[in-house]
Formats: structure tokens, C-alpha cells, sequence
């Protein structure tokens, strides 16, 4: 594969808190320019533009998982945690349900392949979080194109 594939999995926290933001942030707006002359407008104002500002910078700041295929190396990118996997030993994945998804990637044996964990914990895990607005079917498309197959197609039994 000479190109890069990517998907990025949409992160709904992170629209909710920049739209939630930037309304208190208009908000503010409109009750000062209302009521200029009066403190407590002024006040509420400026509360509500600091509880806008703060939430709009807090969703800028929220990572959302990003998906890879480019030359050969399947890649897991989600804010400083970033796994790198040969594409030769990714046998097949499985997108696992949930209220939060996650990929579950195995090897040409079957067997899953283990990741160290997001937070620095000691322990290892299976599947890679993603976000619950991710589709299924869109994983399963971005998947087709990079060419892993389904762990239903690629375990012979």
C-alpha cells in the first residue's frame, strides 16, 4: 500500500463541549450588549464567558482515536498513545459492541494481539477504544480498503 489511509472516530464530548462553549461564549455576548449600564449584566457576562471560554478550550483538548494504514504499518494514534503494527502480522479484527467501541486486532494464528495500556497501567490490553459514535460499518469499510478482513472470514474452522 504506497498511500496513506486514515479515519478519524468522531468524538461527541468533544462537539458537545465546543458547541456548549462557544453558545455561552454568544451568550455573554447578547447580555451585555442587552443591558450594558447595569453591574450584574456585566457580571453575568463575564461568567458566562469564562465558563464558555473554558469549555471550548476543553474540547479543543479532547483526542479523538485516530486510524492508520500507510506502508505496510497499521497505526493507533489517540492524543500521546500511539501503537504501530507490522501489517504482515495483522491476521484479521473485530469491531467489539458496546457503548463505547473498540478493534480488536488478532494475529495470522488467531490468537489477539496485546497492547500496553492507555494510562500507563501495568496492564496490557486486547482491543483499542475508539469512540460510541463510531459506526461499525464504517470501521468495517476503512478496514476493507487497508485490506484486514473480518475475523469471521479470515479463520478457517
Amino acid at each position: 500500500m504506497s498511500e496513506t489511509v486514515r479515519m478519524v472516530c468522531p468524538a461527541g464530548r468533544k462537539h458537545v463541549e465546543l458547541t456548549a462553549g462557544y453558545l455561552l461564549v454568544a451568550l455573554a455576548v447578547v447580555a451585555v450588549v442587552l443591558e450594558p449600564g447595569h453591574w450584574a449584566t456585566i457580571t453575568l457576562g463575564v461568567l458566562l464567558a469564562l465558563m464558555g471560554a473554558a469549555l471550548a478550550v476543553h474540547g479543543h483538548l479532547i483526542k479523538a482515536p485516530v486510524l492508520e494504514v500507510s506502508d505496510d504499518e497499521f497505526r493507533y494514534v489517540r492524543g500521546r498513545y500511539t501503537v504501530s503494527v507490522p501489517f504482515q502480522d495483522i491476521g484479521s479484527y473485530h469491531v467489539l459492541p458496546g457503548r463505547i467501541r473498540s478493534l480488536a486486532l488478532y494475529d495470522t494464528a488467531g490468537r489477539p494481539k496485546r497492547f500496553p495500556s492507555l494510562h500507563s497501567r501495568r496492564t496490557a490490553r486486547t482491543h483499542l477504544p475508539l469512540t460510541g459514535m463510531t459506526r461499525p460499518a464504517k470501521v468495517e469499510a476503512f478496514m476493507a480498503v487497508a485490506g484486514i478482513p473480518p475475523r469471521e472470514r479470515s479463520l478457517t474452522s
